[in-house]
């Protein structure tokens, strides 16, 4: 009996060294992650090929490492349809990391700062409670209505990272929003030639994300 236990224990031995072989520590964590943007038109890649927008950029960049992608955003979307939809895209994605790039719609249409807040609040806590690392991506807005409103809209983005220890990506447009050869005829949406520039400025955010998890990530220095 004794003999048997042990050729099974060895067995058992072998089988564990094997599989920690075929997939090593770092591999399977990197695999587990799943990031879920959650955006409007400008992650939707509205008035551009999908295949080049920054979501898609960000999800061939990942692909070697194990990390899925899903982009969840709608064109169009305000601050409260993202509220109305967020416990749904949860449950259905099961998410690990979500990039929150929402508000845009809000700020062009003058809507109330403090309901464009609480809006973004309930989308991070929701988020939150499933376990969900979040980066909050900051938006700006021209000041069509007064330059405090553009100021606090701004400001919304970086108190909401710090009230809720989420990850910031200052400006979604950082370096290029004043250059209008990068965007389209609509002066809003970026152009195609646009989007490495976006998926730089939101790269070492999700690194860092990531490396929260213990995920080993590669250097994007």
């Amino acid at each position: 009996m004794g003999g048997r236990r042990g050729w099974f224990i060895g067995v058992i031995a072998i089988l564990t060294m094997l599989m920690s072989i075929a997939f090593p520590a770092d591999a399977i964590c990197a695999t587990t992650e799943r990031i879920m943007v959650y955006g409007d038109s400008l992650s939707a890649a509205y008035g551009i090929d999908p295949k080049v927008g920054w979501v898609a950029l960000l999800e061939s960049r990942l692909r070697k490492d194990g990390v899925t992608v899903v982009n969840s955003s709608i064109s169009g979307e305000t601050s409260s349809g993202g509220l109305a939809r967020i416990k749904s895209d949860l449950g259905r994605i099961h998410p690990t990391i979500v990039i929150l790039e929402l508000g845009a719609n809000d700020g062009l249409r003058g809507l109330p700062i403090a309901d464009m807040r609480r809006n973004l609040q309930g989308i991070i806590s929701s988020s939150q409670a499933s376990k969900a690392r979040v980066v909050v991506v900051g938006l700006q807005i021209p000041p069509n209505y007064g330059i405090d409103y553009a100021r606090q809209f701004r400001d919304v983005y970086a108190e909401l990272a710090e009230t809720n220890r989420a990850i910031l990506v200052p400006f979604l447009l950082e370096g290029f929003a004043d250059r209008l050869e990068l965007f389209q005829a609509d002066r809003m949406h970026p152009r195609a030639e646009a989007q490495a520039r976006i998926l730089d400025n939101v790269l070492p955010a999700v690194y860092k994300a990531l490396a929260a998890s213990g995920a080993k990530v590669p250097d994007h220095k």
